[in-house]
Order: C-alpha cells, then structure tokens, then sequence
C-alpha cells in the first residue's frame, strides 16, 4: 500500500525533468535561429537586398508558419523553423539598410538590439526565478496584439505616421507581455512542443527590435 503515495513525487519528479527538457531545448534552439536570422539579415544588409512587398513577406511567413507548425512533431519542423526565421532575417536586412542610412543610424540600430536583449533577457529571467504563472494575460495580450496589427495595417495603407509610432509602442509592451506569457507556459508545462515556443518567442523578439527601430529613429528625429 506503500507504493501509491510515493507514485505522486515520482510523478511531479518526471514532470519536472519533462518541462527543464523543452526549456533547455527551446533556448537552445532560439540561440540557433536567432543566430542565424542575423546572418541572414547581415547578408541581405551587404548584398544590398531591396525591400520586398508587404504582400510577400506575410505570405512567405504565414505559409511557413504553418508548414512548421504541421512539422512540428517531426525532425522536419526543424529544417522548418530555420526556413521560417531565415526568410525573417532576410526580410529585415533591408530594414537595417533603411535605418543605418540614416544619421546615426548605426547607434540607432545598436541601441535597438541592446534593448530587446535585455528587455527579452530580463523578462524571460523574471518568469523563469520567480516562476509566475502569467496566463491571466493571454486574453489580453492576443487581443491587443489582433488590434495593433489592424491598426499597423490601417497606418501603412493611410500613411499615418503617427499611429505608426503608436502602434510600435503597443507593439513593445504587448511583446513584453508576450514574453512574459510564453515563459511562463513553458515552466507550468502549458506548451510542450520546443518548436513552437521557439517560434513563439522568436516572433515576440523580431516584433519588439522591430518596434524598438522605430521609436528609437523617432525620438532622433528621423522617423521612418
């Protein structure tokens, strides 16, 4: 009769180890993706790549969003998530062309990835020490997130500076909140796929350098 109860810390044992497996093997991946995303970027930056339309761009990625999210199970969903961040790299490369053009525009490029790694490096610390659960913030976040991409869409169609920078700002707190989130369900085991968290996390980081660039040229003086 003795055997039950001790059924219950091998269990919670056996979890643990489970959770610390797809956290070790999400960042580990994210440290992958994320290094060569930058690679791409930096290529597309020397090679001088012309922006490519808007239309392009979220088709290309919400096609391989999918494609990775239907491979997820599967070794492919690794040759996936490096395709979907890679043509994410090299959508940014002339983004950074665009922005180190301009006058310091290398500081402003600089500044903006410092503070999404540490932005990204305090959250994720925070969640991951303090080990709070931050599912209370989802059905805000996804819908803020729903709300600034219509508005971002609106700004671009209408050419409205100002809501532009607007929505950047949601962008970086929304992003924040997101970060803060998908920690938080990788440590209470609410996603156990390392693939998808890294995708997840991977598009918070991209959104908020992206954010960053913009409100860091605005308060320069050159908005974009």
């Amino acid at each position: 009769m003795r055997s039950y109860p001790e059924t219950i810390p091998h269990a919670a044992a056996a979890s643990g180890v489970a959770v610390n497996k797809v956290i070790r093997n999400t960042y580990m991946l994210l440290s992958m993706t994320l290094l060569f995303s930058a690679a791409m970027a930096g290529w597309a930056v020397v090679g001088h790549v012309r922006p490519m339309s808007w239309i392009v761009v979220m088709v290309g990625y919400f096609g391989l969003l999918f494609l990775t999210s239907a491979l997820r199970n599967s070794a492919w969903g690794l040759v996936s998530v490096f395709a979907l961040t890679g043509f994410m790299g090299y959508t940014l490369g002339p983004v950074i062309s665009m922005y180190l053009a301009l006058p310091n525009g290398s500081q402003i490029v600089m500044n903006a990835l410092g503070g999404t790694g540490v932005i990204f490096l305090g959250l994720s610390a925070y969640a991951l020490i303090s080990r709070k659960d931050f599912s209370f913030i989802a059905g805000f976040v996804m819908m803020g997130i729903l709300v600034a991409f219509l508005a971002g869409i609106g700004a671009m169609v209408f050419n409205m500076p100002g809501l532009s920078l607007a929505v950047s700002a949601m962008f970086v707190l929304l992003m924040s909140g997101y970060i803060l989130y998908q920690t938080s369900e990788l440590i209470h085991g609410g996603e156990t796929n390392y693939i998808m968290a890294t995708v997840s996390l991977y598009v918070a980081i991209y959104n908020l350098f992206l954010s960053l660039l913009q409100l860091l040229a605005a308060f320069s003086g050159n908005n974009r």
